[in-house]
C-alpha cells in the first residue's frame, strides 16, 4: 500500500463517525489507515515536542485511552476489513499531535465535535485549528454524507482554491461519483470585468457580469476533464451568496470541497470566511484544501 490517511479519536460519537469515514477514504485510495489519539497522561500541561507512549502501567487514564483507540481501530476493521491500518497513542496536545502527523499524510480526518482533549468550538477547535494549519487536506465529518450525492466544490477562481479543485476532481474518481462545480457571485464579491469602451470605463452591456462570472467558473475547472475522464462535472452558476448556496446544496451531497481562503480573502488569515461558515454549518463532511500560497509561506 501507498499513501497515508490519519484520523484523529476521542471517543466521541464523532469521531467514530470520522473513523468509519477515513476507513472508506483510506480504502479507495489504497492507503494506510493511522488511528491517532493524543493523550496527555497526568502532567499538567502536554510536554514540548509529542512523543509515543509506552506500554501500560496500569494507571486508569492510560488505560481508558487505550481501550478508546482499540475501540476506534475495531470500528475501522468493521468498516473495512481488508484494510492495513496502525495506531498510535501519541503523548501531547491533540493540536500539536494532529498538525506534524498531517506533514506525512494525504488527508487527515476528525470529528466535528469532540469531548475531553478536543472540546472546543461548534466546529470544534482540533478541525478548525487543522483546516487553518494542517499540511494536507482535512476533512470534518460533521454528519453522514448522503451515499450517492455528488462531491461539491465550492470554486472562486483565485489560485489558492487550485488545489482544491485537483483534490475535489480526484475525490469524485476515487468515489465514482459526480462533480457539482458551483460558482456563486453577487454584485458585491465580484470584480467588474474589463469595459470594451477604455472611453467608458464604467460601462459595460447588460449581462457583462454574469458572462464575467461564468467564465471563471469554466475557466477555474478546465483542463481537469483530460486527467479524470470519467468524471461526470455539472456546472452551476448561482446569483448569491456564497455561503449560503454552499450550505444549501450540502444537503445532497456526499463531500463538500473547499479552499481554506480564496477571492477576496484579506492576505495573512489562514481561513476564510466561507471555509469558516461551511465548516460550522454544512450538512455533509467538508473537506478543506489549503493553496498553494499557504502551503510555501510556511517553513
Amino acid at each position: 500500500m501507498s499513501g497515508l490517511v490519519i484520523v484523529g479519536v476521542d471517543g466521541s460519537a464523532s469521531s467514530l463517525v470520522a473513523v468509519e469515514t477515513a476507513a472508506r477514504a483510506a480504502l479507495a485510495r489504497a492507503a494506510t489507515l493511522r488511528v491517532v489519539h493524543a493523550f496527555a497522561g497526568h502532567a499538567p500541561y502536554p510536554p514540548p515536542d509529542p512523543v509515543p507512549v509506552g506500554p501500560g502501567d496500569g494507571g486508569g487514564p492510560r488505560e481508558l485511552a487505550e481501550d478508546l483507540l482499540t475501540e476506534a481501530v475495531e470500528r475501522a476493521r468493521a468498516t473495512a476489513p481488508a484494510l492495513e491500518i496502525e495506531q498510535s497513542l501519541v503523548t501531547g496536545e491533540p493540536l500539536t499531535v494532529l498538525e506534524a502527523q498531517s506533514r506525512a499524510a494525504d488527508l487527515v480526518a476528525v470529528g466535528s465535535r469532540g469531548r475531553g482533549g478536543f472540546v472546543g468550538l461548534l466546529v470544534g477547535s482540533t478541525g478548525m485549528h487543522l483546516a487553518a494549519h494542517g499540511r494536507c487536506p482535512v476533512l470534518v465529518v460533521r454528519e453522514q454524507p448522503t451515499p450517492d450525492g455528488p462531491v461539491v466544490l465550492g470554486v472562486d477562481g483565485s489560485r489558492a482554491g487550485e488545489r482544491a479543485v485537483d483534490f475535489a476532481f480526484a475525490e469524485a474518481e476515487l468515489r465514482k461519483a459526480p462533480l457539482l462545480a458551483l460558482h456563486a457571485w453577487t454584485t458585491w464579491n465580484a470584480p467588474l470585468p474589463a469595459p470594451q469602451d477604455p472611453a467608458t470605463p464604467y460601462a459595460n452591456p447588460p449581462g457583462a457580469l454574469a458572462a464575467e462570472e461564468e467564465r471563471l467558473l469554466y475557466e477555474a475547472v478546465a483542463g481537469r476533464k483530460e486527467r479524470y475522464p470519467g468524471v461526470v462535472v455539472e456546472h452551476r452558476i448561482v446569483h448569491g451568496g456564497t455561503r449560503e448556496s454552499l450550505i444549501e446544496v450540502s444537503r445532497s451531497a456526499q463531500l463538500l470541497v473547499v479552499g481554506s481562503r480564496g477571492r477576496g480573502g484579506f492576505t495573512g488569515l489562514l481561513l476564510g470566511s466561507v471555509s469558516q461558515a461551511v465548516l460550522h454549518h454544512a450538512h455533509c463532511p467538508v473537506a478543506v484544501v489549503r493553496g498553494v500560497e499557504a502551503h510555501d509561506r510556511r517553513p
